[in-house]
């Protein structure tokens, strides 16, 4: 196993069968209404995705072809009503999109399954 720390994926040259991510997807105008714990205590680069809470997803999905080897996955966490947007993003950069992986108890969709087509 490696671990590798860097600006998406700047920092990598290789290609992966499995991309994990938790990106920042809280849209900027939501970043105020927080709970008071979040707010305050996780760093706001870590949360705020920008205007429509997508800007990290962009980056990262546009790159995932590139990224991904022959049949690889890539599992993506989402936030609330963001399902529709990121699969469009997936689909714009030719990535099949094998819908959410999981879904929270409220029937929210938390994560997406994209894999690498031919």
């Amino acid at each position: 196993m490696r671990v590798v720390v860097g600006d998406w994926a700047t920092a990598l040259g290789s290609r992966f069968d499995l991309v994990v991510s938790n990106p920042p997807y809280i849209a900027s105008a939501d970043m105020a209404g927080l709970d008071r714990e979040v707010r305050e205590h996780d760093p706001a680069r870590a949360l705020d995705g920008g205007a429509d809470g997508l800007d990290a997803y962009r980056a990262i999905v546009a790159d995932l072809p590139a990224r991904l080897g022959p049949g690889g996955t890539a599992v993506l966490e989402l936030g609330a009503g963001q399902e529709a947007g990121v699969t469009r993003l997936a689909l714009q950069a030719n990535l099949r999109v094998d819908g959410p992986a999981q879904v929270d108890l409220g029937g929210v969709p938390r994560a997406l399954v994209m894999r690498a087509t031919a």
